[in-house]
């Protein structure tokens, strides 16, 4: 479901209609409600109420994953030994990944019932397992090195 709950952004990047029209087109191609739901909430204008671990799990990961991926790419090794503290030190820079909503990050560890430096630990380690995927794996050294 992460992979999917943003397919729509391009397409309609602003509120009421990203996740909305989205879920929509979910809906035609069968995906299931509970799936729909835990969409619509991660958008608190949505008004949907985010009462499933699904629901939940997806809006505490949402905007701390776009925050991990800013840490990551700012550092030489990039996800490779980044560390919760690091990611608390970064939330305290307003000006440092701006668009991503700290409150959010906050809100989101405390509706899945975690501390938040657990949640950032636990997310980390997610995103290392893939670094490779995600783009966050150190660059590969030159062979002229």
């Amino acid at each position: 479901m992460a992979l999917i709950h943003d397919f729509d952004y391009e397409m309609y990047p602003n509120a009421p209609d990203h996740p909305v029209k989205g879920s929509e087109i979910l809906k035609e191609r069968g995906y299931s409600e509970d799936v729909r739901h835990a969409i619509l909430g991660h958008a608190d204008y949505t008004g949907v109420p985010r009462d499933t671990l699904m629901a939940k799990a997806l809006f505490a990961c949402d905007e701390l994953a776009g925050f991990i991926t800013a840490c990551s790419l700012v550092r030489p090794d990039r996800i490779t030994t980044l560390e919760a503290k690091s990611v608390r030190k970064r939330m305290k820079d307003k000006a440092f990944a701006r668009s991503v909503s700290r409150d959010d990050i906050i809100k989101g560890a405390e509706e899945l019932g975690l501390p938040l430096d657990e949640h950032i630990a636990f997310s980390i380690e997610a995103m290392r397992a893939v670094a490779d995927t995600l783009g966050l794996a150190p660059a590969a050294r030159s062979a002229v090195e």
